[in-house]
């Protein structure tokens, strides 16, 4: 279950692994598995619509059931069936890197966190290092 304590410890990994990376000011969601919103957490300089689009990448991720990098292949692959995508999820989602689900000991999806402010592989990266500081699994939509 995603808690607020669990939530703010991985926005926090997350945040500290940006910074050791001297990364631009980063914007972090964590969601929980039904895609209500845990925690948002963003760097002093982040832009304006970074905590709606780290939300959007995480939101996408859970809509989906896997990691938003699978969503930014789908959506060079099949433009049109993410877009409508978009439509049916009224614009929540985002298709780039940097939305990764949330599994817990058991492979259950738990939540998801998004990131935004640096590149999406950077966003990624900051993701995973945050969920893998809890002990959980990150699944990006790549091999999982």
């Amino acid at each position: 279950m995603m808690t607020l304590d669990l939530a703010e410890r991985i926005a926090a990994a997350a945040l500290d692994h940006g910074s050791r990376l001297s990364l631009q000011p980063l914007t972090v969601a964590v969601l929980d598995a039904g895609g209500h919103l845990v925690i948002l957490k963003r760097q002093d300089g982040s832009g304006i619509l970074r905590p709606a689009i780290a939300g959007g990448k995480a939101w996408g991720a859970l809509g989906m059931g896997h990691g938003s990098r699978m969503l930014a292949k789908r959506a060079e692959a099949a433009p049109a069936f993410v877009n409508a995508l978009a439509s049916a999820s009224d614009g929540r989602m985002i298709p780039a890197p940097g939305g990764v689900l949330i599994r817990d000991e058991h492979d259950r999806v738990v939540g998801a966190i998004g990131i935004s402010g640096d590149t999406s592989d950077h966003d990624e990266a900051c993701a995973v290092a945050g969920i893998a500081a809890v002990g959980m699994a990150a699944d990006t939509g790549e091999g999982h």
